[in-house]
């Protein structure tokens, strides 16, 4: 495809104007003020007038196969919000239907533009089914708690280990995996040693809820006289690539460990302010160097996967953090883009740039709530609605444009993804015997 006078998010996070940018199979092979000479080349040609071209969206912490749950547990802290609910909606889910609800999640997020999920959670099959199915990518891990089985008797280590075997590379390379520990206050030290010495045998990422609440760091401090991030580091967790998801409660000596072990913190504004975990203070990761991405967790805590909803809070609780004077506009774009494709571990994608991967999105700048234009990047943060984005593309192939989705019978999807809830929570009900 050939998008011609078009603006454009480049490499730096500036924007330019009239710009054409070409793509070849799942490459961006063409980006100049020029038209190309040999136009032809590149297919299809898309008129950009009045829209800008940038990135598409990583969403750097998921988890897809929820969507049941959401707006089911309202107005709940998060361990009531777990036990009380959650956990008993989850007893009902099956195969079939997280492949029906993924994809569903797959359709919202390539309307609202991401282009790829980092997704901890189980069912992986079905969600590597669906992802194949709606030609989005993803890092598919099988989440693992322990709470003193012997590991060698764990039937989601297993799950987890097979799932690496079976999916690491899948689909041209569009899914990859990784080891997921659900959190340290749901495993024993023996399984997060174990984790940790899995994802070097198979030279795979690490994801990890870390340091969500204020309870679950002194809860951990109790049990093991250190902080999550002091205790994951003691295990050998961050020794390969890890990306923690949360991370609200950190001290100075935390934030220095991520930081000397390249983890990735991602950011999850909505959840963690609708749950009253608390607040994030990105500004003292960016200050230490730390790469920060964007995540929206689950919609059963997020009730949205509208990214551009995400990026805005992410911006304006920053500030609130760290004084109005922070939060850079090309360090947010930033974080919801190339940081959650390198905690991924895709080098070559989050960037509109030659020789990168061809993920990018449209996104319109002729409607009421983008008029008028002082800055399009401030105006991208602030101004945008997910709805704004007209076209998702993923390894150069349109997934989404302008209300239709090329690979997704939507109506069919929403329809079946609604038998599904009705027939989990009558799995709820008989198990409580209601």
């Amino acid at each position: 495809m050939l998008f011609k006078n078009i603006g454009l998010v480049d490499e730096n996070f500036e924007y330019k104007e009239n710009m054409f940018v070409g793509t070849v199979g799942n490459i961006i092979a063409y980006i100049d003020s020029k038209e190309p000479e040999n136009a032809e080349l590149y297919g299809e040609v898309y008129d950009g007038n009045a829209k800008v071209l940038m990135p598409g969206f990583y969403n750097a912490h998921g988890h897809s196969p929820m969507v049941p749950m959401r707006g089911y547990a309202e107005n709940l802290v998060l361990q009531d919000w777990l036990d009380k609910y959650i956990l008993p909606f989850e007893d009902q889910l099956y195969d079939e239907g997280v492949f029906w609800t993924t994809l569903l999640a797959n359709a919202e997020s390539l309307r609202y533009g991401i282009v790829s999920t980092t997704e901890m959670y189980y069912f992986v099959d079905a969600m590597a089914r669906a992802y194949t199915t709606s030609g989005m990518k993803a890092t598919l891990g099988r989440s693992v708690v322990n709470f003193g089985e012997p590991v060698e008797e764990s039937y989601r280590l297993k799950e987890m280990t097979e799932a690496i075997e079976m999916y690491h590379g899948w689909a041209d390379g569009r899914i990859l995996t990784a080891c997921d520990l659900h959190a340290e206050y749901t495993n024993d030290e023996a399984m997060i040693r174990k984790v940790a010495e899995l994802a070097k045998h198979y030279d795979v990422g690490c994801q990890v809820h870390c340091a969500e609440t204020e309870h679950e760091v002194e809860g951990c401090i109790k049990r093991h006289g250190m902080t999550p991030v002091e205790f994951f580091n003691e295990c050998g967790l961050f020794d390969q690539p890890t990306n923690a998801a949360h991370c609200i409660w950190l001290t100075d000596n935390d934030i220095q460990i991520l930081k000397d072990k390249n983890v990735t913190v991602t950011s999850c504004p909505s959840s963690n302010l609708k749950l009253s975990d608390g607040i994030c203070d990105v500004n003292k990761l960016y200050e230490a160097g730390i790469n920060v991405a964007i995540g929206t967790d689950s919609v059963a805590s997020n009730n949205s996967l509208n990214f551009l909803e995400e990026v805005k809070l992410f911006a304006l609780l920053g500030k609130l953090k760290g004084g109005a004077d922070k939060m850079p506009t090309n360090k947010i774009l930033y974080s919801a883009t190339r940081a959650g494709a390198l905690a991924q571990g895709r080098k070559d994608c989050g960037l509109v740039k030659e020789g990168y991967k061809a993920d990018l999105i449209v996104i319109d700048m002729d409607v009421p709530n983008m008029k008028p234009v002082h800055s399009v990047l401030n105006n991208l943060i602030y101004s945008a609605d997910g709805k704004d984005v007209c076209l998702t593309m993923v390894d150069g192939q349109v997934l989404y444009q302008d209300g239709e989705y090329k690979t997704i019978d939507i109506e069919k999807v929403m329809a079946v993804s609604e038998q599904v809830k009705d027939k989990m929570l009558d799995g709820v009900r008989a198990a409580q015997g209601k």
